[in-house]
């Protein structure tokens, strides 16, 4: 031995302990606790995977099983680590040899693939399961083994399906569809929704849905927040909102919607991720639908009201009953204006006017129709509902002002419409002479035995929509009913 290896050899043995390496504090060797612990990491791991997984060493032994492939098949991890393949056991001899085909062929190829087979579970049954089969690589790219994730077929086509329908919903459907967060703020929609709004399909992401809607915006947040609350509502809703726009009002729409919480399905405990909105434009048929009641009920209305008239003794009566008939659904208040003496029809006034009996020629140029002074005959209780009333032939007119819509019906020989417009200016009401609150008008005029008998007026309150052209129509009808019956009353020297 050299002097130098001696001297070595002499500090080696007398190296204080301290010097020397120790072994854990549990009697292991270095490492050797870091180690365990990569061992438990990596059961744990195994263990909470969602997908079965089973590992095979280079001979084909099985070196991994987890809890997942327990539960699919039966068999513990302790009865399946260490068996050599899975004939026998966990498949049957039939299917063993594809399944060692297709573990063989893993090892030799680069990435993953994806196969079908049949394995056999601990109580004799088969199940046809879907498989990711991969190699595992050591340092220098050698395959050592392969593992073998693998998930049963029902389970996975449902996932796929999922995730289609999400596509296919994303995509272009008939529906249009929003997801909301639990913000109650836009998180995706889908083609026919963006269409339906009006913007692009990432415009208004993070935005809240009164940046898309004006009316409606609150039922919509009310719906969203019942659903995120106590889930799906048992039937589809019709929700009418008006979309907000800086060119021209927009029109109301009714959308049909349906609504579905979304739950994310990894947490213990139901977390409302957000809603799904669903909805289709349905506003052309409920119009249509609205429109058909109406029209069903105007004209039972009518019935009514001749059955009813044709039990007055009195003319005027009658025509007292038309307007109270007409009143119901329709209007607030309806006042009836006569002129003191009835005019003929002037002369090409109107495309049907024609020979009246009164000896004008219709070849004559038009010539304008003054309005008399009105004279108030009949009017509808203001304030209370209850039967008109009929005034009393003082022969006082109305002191209606210049360009009133009474006087221009008279002269027109049609309907005049009005409004005050969204913004009512005070006293609007009480310069046309009607009751307070009005804020829309319809002026019909009474025409029988080719005459002008007057004007019938019908109002309404802030709360009901203004007068339109279907309005009118049922206006003017009720207005022929009603100067039927004065003009009875007049000739009969009522």
């Amino acid at each position: 031995m050299t002097a130098s290896s001696a001297s070595s050899a002499s500090s080696a043995s007398s190296a204080s302990p301290s010097d020397r390496p120790s072994p854990d504090t549990d009697g292991r060797a270095p490492g050797a606790g870091r180690l365990a612990d990569d061992s438990a990491l990596l059961a744990a791991l195994l263990d909470g995977m969602d997908a079965a997984l089973a590992a095979f060493g280079a001979d084909g032994t099985v070196t991994h099983w987890n809890r997942e492939a327990e539960r699919i098949l039966g068999w513990t991890a302790a009865e399946a680590v260490g068996r050599s393949g899975l004939a026998g056991w966990a498949a049957r001899s039939e299917d063993a040899e594809e399944i060692r085909t297709v573990l063989a062929a893993a090892r030799r190829s680069p990435g993953r693939q994806v196969e079908e087979f049949a394995l056999l579970t601990k109580d004799g049954h088969r199940v046809l399961v879907r498989t990711q089969v991969s190699a595992v690589r050591g340092p220098g790219g050698r395959a050592g083994g392969v593992y073998c994730a693998f998930s049963e077929v029902h389970a996975q086509l449902d996932l796929e399906r999922s995730i289609a329908l999400s596509e296919a919903l994303f995509d272009d459907g008939s529906w249009g569809v929003v997801l909301v967060d639990a913000d109650l703020r836009l998180a995706l929609l889908n083609a026919p929704a963006a269409r339906a709004l009006g913007v692009g399909r990432t415009a208004l992401l993070g935005c809240p849905l009164g940046d898309l809607l004006t009316q409606g915006v609150e039922e919509v947040e009310g719906a969203l927040q019942h659903v995120l609350a106590e889930g799906a509502p048992p039937a589809a809703a019709e929700l009418w909102v008006t979309l907000r726009s800086e060119e021209v009002e927009a029109p109301r729409r009714c959308w049909r919607s349906g609504f579905v919480r979304l739950a994310s399905p990894l947490a213990e405990e139901p977390v409302p991720l957000g809603v799904a909105w669903l909805f289709q434009d349905v506003t052309d048929a409920k119009r249509a639908e609205q429109d058909g009641s109406l029209l069903r009920f105007r004209a039972h209305q009518l019935h009514r009201a001749g059955r009813a008239a044709a039990e007055c003794p009195d003319p005027c009566e009658a025509a007292a009953v038309h307007l109270d008939f007409a009143l119901a659904g329709f209007a607030d208040h309806g006042l009836v204006d006569l002129a003191p003496v009835p005019a003929p029809a002037p002369c090409g006034a109107l495309d049907e006017a024609a020979d009246d009996g009164d000896g004008c020629d219709p070849t004559a140029a038009p010539r304008a129709v003054q309005a008399p002074r009105l004279v108030r005959a009949l009017a509808s209780p203001a304030g209370a509902p209850g039967p008109a009333e009929a005034f009393a032939a003082t022969g006082i007119p109305m002191a209606y002002p210049p360009g009133h819509p009474a006087a221009q019906a008279y002269e027109r020989r049609g309907s005049v419409r009005t409004s005050a417009g969204p913004h009512a200016a005070e006293g609007w009401a009480a310069a046309r002479k009607w009751p307070d609150g009005t804020v829309h008008g319809l002026c019909v005029v009474l025409r029988s035995r080719g005459r002008t008998l007057g004007v019938a007026t019908f109002l309404r309150a802030p709360a009901r929509r203004p007068f339109d052209r279907a309005d009118a129509d049922y206006a003017e009808e009720v207005a022929a009913r009603i100067a039927a019956a004065l003009d009875l009353a007049g000739a009969t020297g009522g």
